[in-house]
């Protein structure tokens, strides 16, 4: 029987000079009846096209920083480091996507790329801008929750994991600050930070702020929403 193909957007390593994959967005995807496959790191128009085509769905990985200049601000000293192939990649695949229609799952700065790229802003450092008690930045290890979040109740959130409040772990320094025109909230921390949203009008494109890479093979919650964005490409 067929797995559904799903397109891993690389991460990326500047020192190396080298793109790579975390084991858990693979595993997690396979275990969910996925076929993973790590995508090239390209912005050629051609190959982006035939991804588009060719694959049944993406997932847009965590990694560097989005750059301020996609959202129209100017870079902040606390900014961490940003990849221009990525942001350039990403932006032309998301469009893509949308416009295909074609199953998306968004983690850590999968959901702050999509939101720039619908026309929301980031903060660019949450310790200097949005301070608050809530650990946001974990220590390792990654599969233990730190912080809770809220999910609200009319979301299809909700409704694949039918509880109000989820325990999360957390490893991200920067966070959707505006809300983008079409995306829909479906989940908020303790301190008011958007962590999960999607795309209005799709057939799927959600994305979350936490980490199910890590969490999948300890926790139920983060193996359902790898599990729904794989169904969602049937």
């Amino acid at each position: 029987m067929r797995r559904p193909m799903i397109g891993l957007v690389p991460l990326t390593d500047r020192e190396r000079e080298s793109y790579w994959m975390l084991p858990g967005y693979m595993k997690g995807i396979e275990d969910a009846g996925g076929l993973p496959v790590m995508l090239p790191l390209t912005a050629d128009d051609g190959l982006i096209r035939q991804i588009a085509e060719e694959m049944d769905g993406f997932l847009f990985t965590g990694g560097q920083d989005v750059s301020p200049a996609l959202y129209g601000q100017e870079r902040s000293e606390h900014c961490g480091e940003c990849s221009t192939e990525r942001d350039e990649m990403e932006r032309r695949l998301f469009a893509l996507v949308y416009e295909k229609d074609k199953p998306a799952l968004g983690i850590c700065r999968g959901i702050q790329l999509i939101n720039v790229l619908m026309g929301g802003t980031l903060y660019q450092d949450l310790p200097t801008e949005h301070i608050s008690d809530i650990r946001h930045r974990q220590n390792p290890p990654y599969d233990i929750p730190c912080h809770a979040v809220t999910v609200l109740e009319e979301s299809p959130l909700y409704k694949l994991l039918k509880k109000d409040v989820l325990k999360v772990n957390s490893y991200h320094h920067q966070a959707v600050r505006d809300l983008a025109d079409g995306l829909e909230q479906m989940a908020v921390s303790e301190d008011g930070l958007t962590e999960a949203v999607r795309v209005c009008g799709k057939r799927f494109i959600w994305a979350v702020q936490w980490h199910p890479e890590f969490s999948f093979c300890k926790d139920e919650d983060s193996r359902k929403i790898f599990w729904k964005f794989v169904r969602s490409t049937e």
